[in-house]
């Protein structure tokens, strides 16, 4: 384990910012985690970085920057119809999905092309097309940063939600995620009613749709929407789809009936964030050296030569924005730092 000074962490954040911290390390091992413990380097700042797919640096990072690169693959009990693997948090999540749907295993076809790394997913409650990481997941693994012990939550204790947990939480900065343990079925019943997959799939000429199907139509659908970050500097989605009362979705169908939204109870919607976006003017719009892409509103870019703080004062615009024009606050899921 080795510890560098004055790190340049631009190759380790998805919009590519030319920042640096303060100190580096990687950790490949529970080993690794205890040891930095026992010396002391969770007692100053610190940031737990998995693949740099959910952050905007915004200014070089006073304090050690912790790479997770803890790796694993190992099925922990396996039925006719089921099969428990425990991933490790370094592990990349789309190869984690591809992992799965090669084997045969449904649950996360639906998640395939989402970036960043395992130890991040149930923090973030990742989730699209209808599907999120709680759906699967059994017990999150972690090490506790001021004792050092072992402990795990299982699905009920990480208190998930919309892209939310425990570890955003009650948790936030105070453990490491390790590994997940995930439940697949083997006889899946395949989630296709979300956004377009099934116009994807009938592009396709696929009428018995397989998991493998599900995953590329889910691929196809993103890669035609969403800019690869090693081409343009991105973070994916960098708003949350924002929940409102019904009474507040009432009042903005009168005036936008065509607005895009989802029922969550009796009380409550989700409204599509890059829908309200668009409508208040930003898709594709291009402010200095950042802007909103020209496929998918819900996504900031850094054509090149942005900084994090340029790109922060264009997301707190746009939720201005899109506040003064439907009354919803945006909230940002990207991790600003």
């Amino acid at each position: 384990m080795k510890i560098e000074q004055n790190f340049e962490l631009k190759p380790f954040n998805t919009f590519g910012m030319s920042v640096q911290a303060q100190s580096f390390v990687r950790v490949n091992s529970i080993f690794d985690i205890k040891s930095l413990i026992k010396e002391g380097y969770f007692n100053q700042p610190f940031l737990i970085l998995g693949g740099g797919s959910n952050i905007l640096f915004t200014q070089d990072f006073t304090g050690i920057v912790v790479k997770n690169e803890l790796l694993e693959k190992t099925i922990l009990e396996e039925t006719e119809e089921y099969v428990v693997v425990r991933f490790g948090a370094g592990e990349i999540w789309h190869e984690t999905v591809m992992f799965a749907v090669n084997s045969g295993w449904g649950g996360l076809e639906n998640l395939s092309l989402i970036p960043g790394s395992v130890g991040a997913a149930p923090i973030q409650n990742i989730g699209a097309y209808g599907v999120e990481i709680k759906d699967v997941l059994l017990q999150v693994n972690f090490i506790d940063l001021i004792g050092g012990e072992e402990k795990s939550l299982s699905n009920a204790e990480c208190f998930f939600d919309y892209r939310n947990s425990i570890f955003k939480n009650e948790l936030k900065n105070k453990v490491i995620v390790t590994s997940i343990d995930l439940k697949l079925n083997k006889n899946s019943t395949l989630k296709l009613d979300y956004g377009d997959i099934k116009s994807e799939l009938s592009k396709q000429n696929i009428e018995k749709p397989t998991i493998k199907d599900v995953s590329q139509a889910v691929i196809n659908i993103r890669q035609s929407k969403l800019p690869d970050p090693k081409e343009l500097g991105n973070s994916g989605s960098f708003f949350k789809n924002p929940v409102i009362e019904n009474e507040l979705l009432q009042k903005i169908i009168q005036t936008n009936p065509e607005v895009k939204s989802y029922p969550i109870d009796e009380n409550h919607s989700k409204l599509a964030a890059g829908w309200l976006i668009e409508q208040a003017g930003w898709k594709g719009k291009r402010v200095g050296n950042t802007g909103s892409h020209k496929n998918q509103a819900l996504v900031l870019v850094n054509y090149g030569n942005a900084t994090g703080k340029e790109i922060k004062n264009l997301a707190y615009t746009i939720i201005d924005s899109v506040e003064r024009q439907f009354g919803v606050r945006l909230e940002p899921e990207v991790n600003i730092i």
